[in-house]
Protein backbone atom coordinates (compact mmCIF):
# COMPACT_ATOMS: atom_id res chain seq x y z
CA UNK A 1 0.00 0.00 0.00
CA UNK A 2 1.65 3.60 -0.98
CA UNK A 3 1.94 5.79 1.82
CA UNK A 4 1.07 9.50 1.47
CA UNK A 5 0.60 12.77 2.47
CA UNK A 6 -1.90 13.55 4.94
CA UNK A 7 -4.53 16.43 3.83
CA UNK A 8 -2.90 19.22 5.61
CA UNK A 9 0.50 18.17 4.44
CA UNK A 10 -0.96 18.23 0.66
CA UNK A 11 -2.55 22.11 1.32
CA UNK A 12 1.19 23.10 2.79
CA UNK A 13 2.72 21.77 -0.30
CA UNK A 14 -0.10 22.94 -2.57
CA UNK A 15 0.41 26.80 -0.30
CA UNK A 16 3.69 26.88 -1.45
CA UNK A 17 3.31 26.08 -5.24
CA UNK A 18 0.16 27.88 -5.86
CA UNK A 19 -0.38 30.47 -3.29
CA UNK A 20 -3.44 31.13 -0.51
CA UNK A 21 -5.82 30.77 -3.59
CA UNK A 22 -5.25 27.32 -4.28
CA UNK A 23 -5.18 26.70 -0.44
CA UNK A 24 -9.08 28.13 0.21
CA UNK A 25 -9.96 26.32 -3.19
CA UNK A 26 -8.49 22.97 -2.29
CA UNK A 27 -9.03 23.35 1.50
CA UNK A 28 -12.95 24.11 0.88
CA UNK A 29 -13.00 20.92 -1.41
CA UNK A 30 -11.36 18.54 1.28
CA UNK A 31 -13.81 20.22 3.55
CA UNK A 32 -11.02 22.01 5.97
CA UNK A 33 -11.88 25.59 4.73
CA UNK A 34 -15.38 27.28 4.65
CA UNK A 35 -16.41 28.21 0.98
CA UNK A 36 -16.14 32.06 0.15
CA UNK A 37 -19.83 34.06 0.97
CA UNK A 38 -21.81 35.13 -2.27
CA UNK A 39 -23.04 38.45 -2.04
CA UNK A 40 -26.52 39.63 -1.32
CA UNK A 41 -29.08 41.67 -2.81
CA UNK A 42 -30.04 44.63 -1.64
CA UNK A 43 -33.92 45.57 -1.22
CA UNK A 44 -34.39 49.30 0.27
CA UNK A 45 -37.76 49.90 1.91
CA UNK A 46 -39.80 52.52 -0.18
CA UNK A 47 -42.28 53.42 2.73
CA UNK A 48 -39.70 54.56 4.99
CA UNK A 49 -38.05 57.24 2.63
CA UNK A 50 -40.86 59.97 2.67
CA UNK A 51 -39.16 63.18 3.18
CA UNK A 52 -35.63 62.15 4.03
CA UNK A 53 -32.42 63.24 3.25
CA UNK A 54 -29.42 61.92 2.47
CA UNK A 55 -25.68 63.06 1.53
CA UNK A 56 -23.03 60.94 -0.21
CA UNK A 57 -20.21 62.20 -0.03
CA UNK A 58 -17.65 60.90 -3.00
CA UNK A 59 -18.32 59.15 -5.89
CA UNK A 60 -16.36 55.97 -5.57
CA UNK A 61 -18.44 52.67 -6.84
CA UNK A 62 -19.30 52.59 -3.03
CA UNK A 63 -20.90 56.01 -3.51
CA UNK A 64 -22.85 55.96 -6.40
CA UNK A 65 -24.40 52.35 -5.82
CA UNK A 66 -25.34 53.99 -2.27
CA UNK A 67 -26.84 56.81 -4.19
CA UNK A 68 -28.31 55.12 -7.05
CA UNK A 69 -30.20 52.37 -4.32
CA UNK A 70 -31.85 55.22 -2.32
CA UNK A 71 -32.71 57.01 -5.25
CA UNK A 72 -34.48 53.97 -6.76
CA UNK A 73 -35.74 53.96 -3.05
CA UNK A 74 -37.26 57.52 -3.13
CA UNK A 75 -34.74 59.11 -1.20
CA UNK A 76 -33.69 62.80 -1.77
CA UNK A 77 -29.79 62.57 -2.64
CA UNK A 78 -26.94 64.72 -3.15
CA UNK A 79 -23.80 63.44 -4.01
CA UNK A 80 -20.56 65.75 -3.76
CA UNK A 81 -17.26 65.21 -5.41
CA UNK A 82 -14.04 67.00 -4.59
CA UNK A 83 -13.28 66.51 -8.42
CA UNK A 84 -14.28 67.48 -11.76
CA UNK A 85 -15.03 63.63 -12.80
CA UNK A 86 -16.66 61.05 -11.13
CA UNK A 87 -14.97 57.33 -10.54
CA UNK A 88 -12.45 58.06 -8.23
CA UNK A 89 -9.62 54.82 -8.74
CA UNK A 90 -11.97 53.90 -11.55
CA UNK A 91 -10.45 55.77 -13.86
CA UNK A 92 -10.38 55.37 -18.22
CA UNK A 93 -7.89 57.42 -19.94
CA UNK A 94 -8.19 58.09 -23.69
CA UNK A 95 -7.61 60.95 -26.20
CA UNK A 96 -8.29 64.10 -24.24
CA UNK A 97 -8.17 63.02 -20.64
CA UNK A 98 -6.37 65.11 -18.33
CA UNK A 99 -4.24 63.23 -15.23
CA UNK A 100 -4.65 65.36 -12.61
CA UNK A 101 -1.16 63.98 -10.61
CA UNK A 102 -0.03 66.78 -8.33
CA UNK A 103 3.50 68.09 -9.69
CA UNK A 104 2.91 65.92 -13.13
CA UNK A 105 -0.37 67.51 -15.18
CA UNK A 106 -0.38 65.10 -17.99
CA UNK A 107 -3.29 65.80 -21.17
CA UNK A 108 -3.47 62.53 -23.09
CA UNK A 109 -3.32 62.74 -26.61
CA UNK A 110 -3.96 59.72 -28.20
CA UNK A 111 -5.29 58.80 -31.40
CA UNK A 112 -9.19 59.32 -30.97
CA UNK A 113 -10.21 55.87 -31.14
CA UNK A 114 -12.45 53.72 -29.30
CA UNK A 115 -9.84 50.91 -29.36
CA UNK A 116 -6.86 53.10 -27.66
CA UNK A 117 -7.91 53.51 -24.23
CA UNK A 118 -6.31 52.79 -20.58
CA UNK A 119 -7.75 51.48 -17.28
CA UNK A 120 -5.72 53.34 -15.33
CA UNK A 121 -7.02 52.07 -11.86
CA UNK A 122 -9.74 49.14 -11.81
CA UNK A 123 -8.96 47.03 -15.12
CA UNK A 124 -10.61 43.60 -14.70
CA UNK A 125 -14.04 41.91 -13.33
CA UNK A 126 -13.97 38.60 -12.04
CA UNK A 127 -16.95 36.27 -13.21
CA UNK A 128 -17.23 35.60 -9.27
CA UNK A 129 -17.84 39.16 -8.76
CA UNK A 130 -21.15 39.10 -8.73
CA UNK A 131 -22.18 42.35 -7.36
CA UNK A 132 -20.44 43.78 -10.14
CA UNK A 133 -21.90 41.84 -13.23
CA UNK A 134 -25.80 42.40 -11.64
CA UNK A 135 -25.36 46.42 -12.10
CA UNK A 136 -23.57 45.80 -15.31
CA UNK A 137 -26.52 44.08 -16.54
CA UNK A 138 -28.98 45.87 -14.84
CA UNK A 139 -27.63 49.78 -16.43
CA UNK A 140 -27.11 47.84 -19.40
CA UNK A 141 -23.12 47.86 -19.49
CA UNK A 142 -21.78 45.93 -22.24
CA UNK A 143 -19.14 43.68 -21.48
CA UNK A 144 -16.71 41.80 -23.21
CA UNK A 145 -13.85 38.87 -22.05
CA UNK A 146 -10.42 40.39 -20.83
CA UNK A 147 -7.51 38.19 -21.42
CA UNK A 148 -5.27 38.42 -18.37
CA UNK A 149 -2.64 35.83 -19.20
CA UNK A 150 -1.51 34.64 -22.91
CA UNK A 151 1.15 31.49 -22.44
CA UNK A 152 2.67 32.87 -25.05
CA UNK A 153 3.23 36.12 -23.41
CA UNK A 154 7.27 36.84 -21.98
CA UNK A 155 8.64 36.07 -18.54
CA UNK A 156 12.05 38.40 -18.20
CA UNK A 157 15.18 38.54 -15.17
CA UNK A 158 17.96 39.60 -15.54
CA UNK A 159 19.36 36.37 -13.49
CA UNK A 160 17.75 33.94 -15.57
CA UNK A 161 18.68 32.39 -19.07
CA UNK A 162 20.99 35.22 -19.37
CA UNK A 163 18.34 37.92 -19.04
CA UNK A 164 17.27 36.75 -22.53
CA UNK A 165 13.03 36.28 -21.86
CA UNK A 166 11.32 32.73 -22.27
CA UNK A 167 8.10 32.26 -23.03
CA UNK A 168 5.56 32.15 -20.64
CA UNK A 169 4.36 28.64 -21.83
CA UNK A 170 7.93 27.28 -21.64
CA UNK A 171 8.44 28.25 -17.80
CA UNK A 172 5.20 27.20 -16.43
CA UNK A 173 5.16 23.97 -18.15
CA UNK A 174 8.56 23.12 -16.71
CA UNK A 175 7.57 23.86 -13.47
CA UNK A 176 4.21 22.95 -13.05
CA UNK A 177 6.15 19.20 -14.51
CA UNK A 178 8.50 19.65 -11.56
CA UNK A 179 6.44 20.58 -8.82
CA UNK A 180 3.95 17.62 -10.17
CA UNK A 181 7.46 15.34 -9.80
CA UNK A 182 8.09 16.67 -6.10
CA UNK A 183 4.15 16.41 -5.05
CA UNK A 184 4.73 12.59 -6.64
CA UNK A 185 7.49 11.89 -4.54
CA UNK A 186 6.51 12.82 -1.55
CA UNK A 187 3.28 10.44 -1.79
CA UNK A 188 5.45 7.51 -1.45
CA UNK A 189 7.93 8.71 1.68
CA UNK A 190 7.47 7.18 4.17
CA UNK A 191 7.78 9.90 7.05
CA UNK A 192 4.80 11.02 5.46
CA UNK A 193 1.16 10.30 7.31
CA UNK A 194 -0.81 7.75 5.08
CA UNK A 195 -3.88 9.23 6.36
CA UNK A 196 -5.22 9.16 2.77
CA UNK A 197 -6.72 5.79 1.31
CA UNK A 198 -5.01 3.15 -1.25
CA UNK A 199 -7.63 4.37 -3.83
CA UNK A 200 -7.17 8.65 -2.89
CA UNK A 201 -3.53 8.15 -2.77
CA UNK A 202 -4.19 6.60 -6.80
CA UNK A 203 -6.57 9.32 -8.10
CA UNK A 204 -3.82 11.89 -6.81
CA UNK A 205 -0.96 10.28 -8.20
CA UNK A 206 -2.64 10.33 -12.30
CA UNK A 207 -3.50 13.84 -11.27
CA UNK A 208 -0.09 14.60 -10.78
CA UNK A 209 0.85 12.40 -13.47
CA UNK A 210 -1.78 13.93 -15.95
CA UNK A 211 -0.97 17.88 -14.27
CA UNK A 212 2.59 18.26 -14.76
CA UNK A 213 2.69 15.42 -17.93
CA UNK A 214 4.91 13.09 -16.22
CA UNK A 215 6.36 10.19 -17.61
CA UNK A 216 5.76 6.84 -16.53
CA UNK A 217 8.57 6.93 -14.03
CA UNK A 218 6.56 9.87 -12.55
CA UNK A 219 9.45 12.19 -13.73
CA UNK A 220 9.65 15.40 -15.68
CA UNK A 221 11.26 15.10 -19.14
CA UNK A 222 9.74 17.87 -20.89
CA UNK A 223 6.13 18.39 -22.46
CA UNK A 224 4.27 19.35 -25.99
CA UNK A 225 2.30 21.66 -23.96
CA UNK A 226 4.89 24.27 -24.03
CA UNK A 227 4.77 23.83 -27.90
CA UNK A 228 6.66 21.84 -30.43
CA UNK A 229 10.77 23.01 -31.36
CA UNK A 230 9.88 21.94 -34.76
CA UNK A 231 7.31 20.16 -36.79
CA UNK A 232 3.68 19.28 -34.74
CA UNK A 233 1.41 19.78 -37.95
CA UNK A 234 2.45 17.88 -40.82
CA UNK A 235 5.34 16.10 -39.13
CA UNK A 236 6.40 14.55 -35.48
CA UNK A 237 6.35 17.53 -33.42
CA UNK A 238 9.79 17.36 -31.19
CA UNK A 239 9.97 19.04 -27.89
CA UNK A 240 11.47 21.66 -26.44
CA UNK A 241 14.51 21.56 -24.55
CA UNK A 242 13.61 21.49 -20.79
CA UNK A 243 14.03 24.15 -18.35
CA UNK A 244 15.97 22.93 -15.50
CA UNK A 245 14.35 23.41 -12.04
CA UNK A 246 17.80 25.01 -10.84
CA UNK A 247 17.29 27.62 -13.39
CA UNK A 248 13.56 28.29 -13.18
CA UNK A 249 14.38 29.31 -9.51
CA UNK A 250 16.93 32.09 -10.46
CA UNK A 251 13.89 34.75 -10.87
CA UNK A 252 11.61 35.41 -8.03
CA UNK A 253 8.49 35.70 -10.62
CA UNK A 254 7.15 32.04 -10.48
CA UNK A 255 4.41 33.28 -7.69
CA UNK A 256 3.37 35.87 -10.66
CA UNK A 257 3.49 33.51 -13.30
CA UNK A 258 2.23 30.73 -11.90
CA UNK A 259 -0.73 31.69 -9.83
CA UNK A 260 -2.28 34.35 -12.76
CA UNK A 261 -5.31 31.84 -13.76
CA UNK A 262 -6.33 31.76 -9.62
CA UNK A 263 -10.33 32.83 -10.59
CA UNK A 264 -10.87 32.13 -6.68
CA UNK A 265 -8.51 35.16 -5.87
CA UNK A 266 -9.83 37.34 -8.64
CA UNK A 267 -7.13 37.21 -11.37
CA UNK A 268 -8.57 34.06 -13.60
CA UNK A 269 -6.77 33.48 -17.27
CA UNK A 270 -10.44 35.01 -18.49
CA UNK A 271 -11.77 38.10 -16.75
CA UNK A 272 -14.06 40.60 -18.23
CA UNK A 273 -14.33 44.18 -18.69
CA UNK A 274 -16.77 47.10 -20.25
CA UNK A 275 -16.31 47.67 -23.96
CA UNK A 276 -15.15 50.80 -24.03
CA UNK A 277 -13.36 51.14 -20.80
CA UNK A 278 -13.93 50.73 -17.37
CA UNK A 279 -15.50 54.10 -16.52
CA UNK A 280 -18.43 52.88 -18.57
CA UNK A 281 -19.81 51.57 -15.28
CA UNK A 282 -19.21 54.97 -14.10
CA UNK A 283 -20.92 56.34 -16.31
CA UNK A 284 -23.97 54.24 -16.16
CA UNK A 285 -24.19 55.45 -12.50
CA UNK A 286 -23.85 59.20 -12.73
CA UNK A 287 -26.18 59.28 -15.71
CA UNK A 288 -28.92 58.04 -14.30
CA UNK A 289 -28.01 60.15 -11.11
CA UNK A 290 -27.62 63.41 -13.40
CA UNK A 291 -27.80 66.61 -11.53
CA UNK A 292 -27.42 65.10 -7.78
CA UNK A 293 -24.27 64.65 -8.53
CA UNK A 294 -22.21 68.63 -7.94
CA UNK A 295 -18.83 67.94 -9.29
CA UNK A 296 -15.73 70.34 -7.97
CA UNK A 297 -17.24 70.68 -4.10
CA UNK A 298 -15.00 69.28 -1.93
CA UNK A 299 -16.21 68.75 1.52
CA UNK A 300 -14.30 70.85 4.41
CA UNK A 301 -16.34 69.85 7.40
CA UNK A 302 -18.68 66.64 9.06
CA UNK A 303 -20.48 66.90 11.77
CA UNK A 304 -23.26 64.26 13.43
CA UNK A 305 -25.82 65.27 15.87
CA UNK A 306 -28.85 63.09 17.34
CA UNK A 307 -30.65 64.26 14.09
CA UNK A 308 -28.62 63.95 11.41
CA UNK A 309 -25.55 65.48 9.29
CA UNK A 310 -24.72 68.72 8.85
CA UNK A 311 -21.92 68.96 6.01
CA UNK A 312 -19.73 72.36 4.96
CA UNK A 313 -18.51 72.07 1.89
CA UNK A 314 -17.15 74.40 -0.81
CA UNK A 315 -18.17 74.71 -4.56
CA UNK A 316 -16.55 76.46 -7.35
CA UNK A 317 -14.78 78.70 -4.11
CA UNK A 318 -17.81 79.60 -2.63
CA UNK A 319 -18.44 77.91 1.08
CA UNK A 320 -21.51 75.81 1.38
CA UNK A 321 -23.83 74.04 3.69
CA UNK A 322 -25.92 70.88 3.66
CA UNK A 323 -28.23 69.55 6.62
CA UNK A 324 -29.32 65.96 6.28
CA UNK A 325 -30.69 62.80 7.67
CA UNK A 326 -27.88 60.41 6.96
CA UNK A 327 -24.60 60.49 5.58
CA UNK A 328 -22.69 57.99 3.65
CA UNK A 329 -18.92 59.15 3.06
CA UNK A 330 -16.63 57.24 0.96
CA UNK A 331 -13.79 59.65 1.09
CA UNK A 332 -10.46 58.17 1.58
CA UNK A 333 -9.74 57.70 4.99
CA UNK A 334 -6.50 59.06 5.27
CA UNK A 335 -7.81 62.38 3.76
CA UNK A 336 -10.97 62.45 5.64
CA UNK A 337 -8.99 62.28 8.90
CA UNK A 338 -7.73 65.23 8.38
CA UNK A 339 -11.22 67.00 7.84
CA UNK A 340 -12.72 68.81 10.74
CA UNK A 341 -15.50 66.39 11.90
CA UNK A 342 -16.97 65.59 15.80
CA UNK A 343 -15.92 61.20 15.65
CA UNK A 344 -15.58 59.27 18.54
CA UNK A 345 -12.00 59.14 19.05
CA UNK A 346 -12.05 55.26 18.51
CA UNK A 347 -13.28 56.02 15.49
CA UNK A 348 -10.68 58.64 14.37
CA UNK A 349 -8.39 56.26 15.59
CA UNK A 350 -9.52 53.65 13.09
CA UNK A 351 -9.09 56.31 10.15
CA UNK A 352 -5.65 56.63 10.94
CA UNK A 353 -4.59 53.50 11.27
CA UNK A 354 -5.49 52.70 7.76
CA UNK A 355 -2.51 52.88 5.38
CA UNK A 356 -2.87 54.02 1.48
CA UNK A 357 -0.60 51.73 -1.22
CA UNK A 358 1.51 53.67 -3.58
CA UNK A 359 0.37 51.60 -7.40
CA UNK A 360 1.30 52.80 -10.29
CA UNK A 361 0.60 52.81 -13.96
CA UNK A 362 1.99 53.69 -17.10
CA UNK A 363 1.10 52.95 -20.57
CA UNK A 364 2.37 53.85 -24.44
CA UNK A 365 0.46 54.19 -27.48
CA UNK A 366 1.54 51.59 -29.86
CA UNK A 367 2.50 52.91 -33.49
CA UNK A 368 1.74 49.18 -34.82
CA UNK A 369 0.42 45.72 -32.92
CA UNK A 370 3.75 44.40 -32.30
CA UNK A 371 2.95 42.17 -30.01
CA UNK A 372 0.23 40.39 -32.32
CA UNK A 373 3.56 39.92 -34.45
CA UNK A 374 4.89 37.83 -31.59
CA UNK A 375 1.68 35.82 -31.02
CA UNK A 376 0.59 37.63 -28.04
CA UNK A 377 -3.02 38.97 -27.68
CA UNK A 378 -3.93 40.15 -24.61
CA UNK A 379 -2.19 38.80 -21.08
CA UNK A 380 0.97 40.06 -19.37
CA UNK A 381 4.34 39.56 -19.84
CA UNK A 382 6.55 39.31 -16.27
CA UNK A 383 10.05 41.37 -15.86
CA UNK A 384 12.00 41.51 -12.38
CA UNK A 385 12.22 45.30 -12.73
CA UNK A 386 10.31 48.38 -11.27
CA UNK A 387 7.51 48.35 -13.85
CA UNK A 388 6.84 44.77 -13.50
CA UNK A 389 4.11 43.60 -15.84
CA UNK A 390 3.72 44.58 -19.37
CA UNK A 391 -0.07 44.05 -20.76
CA UNK A 392 -1.41 43.62 -24.15
CA UNK A 393 -5.00 44.82 -24.86
CA UNK A 394 -7.31 42.20 -25.80
CA UNK A 395 -9.59 44.22 -27.87
CA UNK A 396 -8.75 46.24 -31.09
CA UNK A 397 -6.84 42.69 -32.40
CA UNK A 398 -5.33 43.14 -35.67
CA UNK A 399 -5.96 46.97 -35.73
CA UNK A 400 -3.55 49.54 -37.01
CA UNK A 401 -2.36 50.45 -32.96
CA UNK A 402 -3.08 49.59 -29.49
CA UNK A 403 -2.29 50.81 -26.15
CA UNK A 404 -0.06 48.86 -24.16
CA UNK A 405 -0.02 49.02 -20.42
CA UNK A 406 3.98 49.75 -19.98
CA UNK A 407 4.23 49.85 -16.15
CA UNK A 408 2.18 48.30 -12.88
CA UNK A 409 3.37 47.75 -9.48
CA UNK A 410 3.20 48.72 -5.94
CA UNK A 411 5.64 50.59 -4.00
CA UNK A 412 5.83 53.28 -6.21
CA UNK A 413 8.03 55.93 -4.41
CA UNK A 414 10.99 55.50 -6.58
CA UNK A 415 8.69 56.59 -9.56
CA UNK A 416 7.73 59.61 -7.43
CA UNK A 417 10.49 61.16 -7.27
CA UNK A 418 11.61 60.98 -11.10
CA UNK A 419 10.89 63.38 -13.58
CA UNK A 420 8.38 62.09 -15.92
CA UNK A 421 10.96 62.02 -18.75
CA UNK A 422 13.22 59.93 -16.37
CA UNK A 423 9.94 57.56 -15.70
CA UNK A 424 9.44 57.36 -19.42
CA UNK A 425 12.88 56.26 -19.99
CA UNK A 426 13.01 53.64 -17.41
CA UNK A 427 9.90 52.19 -18.72
CA UNK A 428 11.23 52.21 -22.45
CA UNK A 429 14.59 50.78 -21.35
CA UNK A 430 12.95 47.91 -18.91
CA UNK A 431 10.39 47.04 -22.03
CA UNK A 432 12.75 46.85 -24.36
CA UNK A 433 14.43 43.93 -22.30
CA UNK A 434 11.24 41.90 -23.62
CA UNK A 435 10.87 43.33 -26.90
CA UNK A 436 14.08 44.60 -28.42
CA UNK A 437 12.25 47.05 -30.88
CA UNK A 438 10.19 48.61 -28.31
CA UNK A 439 11.97 52.09 -27.97
CA UNK A 440 10.56 52.68 -31.90
CA UNK A 441 6.87 51.15 -31.61
CA UNK A 442 5.89 53.28 -28.49
CA UNK A 443 5.03 56.41 -28.60
CA UNK A 444 2.88 59.69 -25.84
CA UNK A 445 3.54 58.07 -22.50
CA UNK A 446 1.35 58.28 -19.99
CA UNK A 447 2.33 57.60 -16.34
CA UNK A 448 -0.26 57.88 -13.08
CA UNK A 449 1.27 57.35 -9.59
CA UNK A 450 -1.56 57.04 -7.63
CA UNK A 451 -0.29 58.46 -4.23
CA UNK A 452 0.44 62.26 -5.93
CA UNK A 453 -3.27 61.69 -7.58
CA UNK A 454 -5.48 64.99 -6.57
CA UNK A 455 -8.52 64.10 -4.33
CA UNK A 456 -6.80 60.72 -3.88
CA UNK A 457 -3.42 60.90 -2.81
CA UNK A 458 -3.11 57.20 -2.65
CA UNK A 459 -4.90 53.64 -3.98
CA UNK A 460 -6.00 50.03 -1.82
CA UNK A 461 -6.39 51.00 1.64
CA UNK A 462 -4.07 48.57 3.94
CA UNK A 463 -5.36 47.34 7.39
CA UNK A 464 -2.99 44.41 8.23
CA UNK A 465 0.54 45.76 9.77
CA UNK A 466 1.35 41.66 9.25
CA UNK A 467 1.62 39.05 7.29
CA UNK A 468 0.64 36.70 9.81
CA UNK A 469 -3.05 38.17 9.79
CA UNK A 470 -4.87 40.91 11.90
CA UNK A 471 -4.11 41.85 15.50
CA UNK A 472 -7.02 41.57 17.94
CA UNK A 473 -6.69 45.41 18.18
CA UNK A 474 -6.94 45.71 14.08
CA UNK A 475 -10.08 43.89 14.34
CA UNK A 476 -11.78 46.11 16.89
CA UNK A 477 -10.55 49.05 14.96
CA UNK A 478 -12.44 47.20 12.02
CA UNK A 479 -15.51 46.75 13.86
CA UNK A 480 -15.47 50.24 14.73
CA UNK A 481 -15.06 51.97 11.35
CA UNK A 482 -17.85 49.63 10.36
CA UNK A 483 -20.38 51.07 12.86
CA UNK A 484 -22.39 54.35 11.47
CA UNK A 485 -21.16 57.37 14.23
CA UNK A 486 -24.56 57.77 16.10
CA UNK A 487 -26.60 55.72 13.37
CA UNK A 488 -26.03 58.54 11.12
CA UNK A 489 -22.74 58.41 9.27
CA UNK A 490 -21.89 55.24 7.11
CA UNK A 491 -17.90 55.27 6.61
CA UNK A 492 -18.09 52.99 2.79
CA UNK A 493 -15.86 52.06 0.42
CA UNK A 494 -13.29 49.16 0.02
CA UNK A 495 -11.23 50.96 2.80
CA UNK A 496 -14.17 49.45 4.88
CA UNK A 497 -13.86 45.63 3.90
CA UNK A 498 -10.97 42.80 4.28
CA UNK A 499 -10.05 42.62 0.58
CA UNK A 500 -9.33 45.97 -0.73
CA UNK A 501 -8.87 46.94 -4.57
CA UNK A 502 -11.85 45.12 -6.07
CA UNK A 503 -14.82 47.09 -6.92
CA UNK A 504 -16.76 43.53 -5.68
CA UNK A 505 -15.23 44.60 -1.97
CA UNK A 506 -16.44 48.20 -1.87
CA UNK A 507 -20.30 47.68 -3.59
CA UNK A 508 -20.33 45.06 -0.62
CA UNK A 509 -19.43 47.71 1.82
CA UNK A 510 -22.11 50.23 0.43
CA UNK A 511 -24.88 46.82 0.36
CA UNK A 512 -23.69 46.03 4.14
CA UNK A 513 -24.13 49.51 5.18
CA UNK A 514 -27.42 49.97 3.08
CA UNK A 515 -29.02 47.25 4.71
CA UNK A 516 -28.09 48.67 8.46
CA UNK A 517 -29.07 52.27 7.19
CA UNK A 518 -32.50 50.29 6.12
CA UNK A 519 -33.01 48.53 9.35
CA UNK A 520 -32.49 51.53 11.45
CA UNK A 521 -34.90 53.23 9.97
CA UNK A 522 -37.60 50.90 9.51
CA UNK A 523 -37.18 50.88 12.88
CA UNK A 524 -38.17 54.65 13.43
CA UNK A 525 -41.21 54.53 11.54
CA UNK A 526 -42.87 51.35 13.26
Amino acid sequence: MTNSVSRREFLNLLGAYGGSSAVLSAGAALGLMPLASQATEISLSNQSSNGKSVAILGTGISALVTAWELTKAGYNCTVLEASHRAGGRIFTVRSGTVIDEIGNYQRCDWDDEPHLYFNAGAARIPSIHNSVLSYCKELGVELQVFANESKTGWVQDDAMNGGKPVRNTDYSSSMTGFISEMLAKSLSAEEMDSSLTESESEILLGMLRSFGDLDEDMLYRGSVRAGYRSGGFLDHGSKKDVIALRDLLKTRLANNVMTTTQEGSGSGPLLMQPVGGMDRIIYAFANRLGARIEFRSPVTAVMVNNNGVEIAYEQEGVPKSLKVDYCFNCIPSHLMSGIPNNFPMEYIEALNYIRRGKAYKAAFQAKERFWEKENIYGGISWINAPIRQIWYPPHGIHKEKGVVLSAYNFGGANFTEMTQEQRIENFISSGEKIHPNYRQMVEKPITIAWHRMNHMLGCAPRWSRSRGGWSEHEEQMYTTIRQPVNGRHYLIGDQSTQHSAWMESAIQSAHYALADFDQRVRAEEA
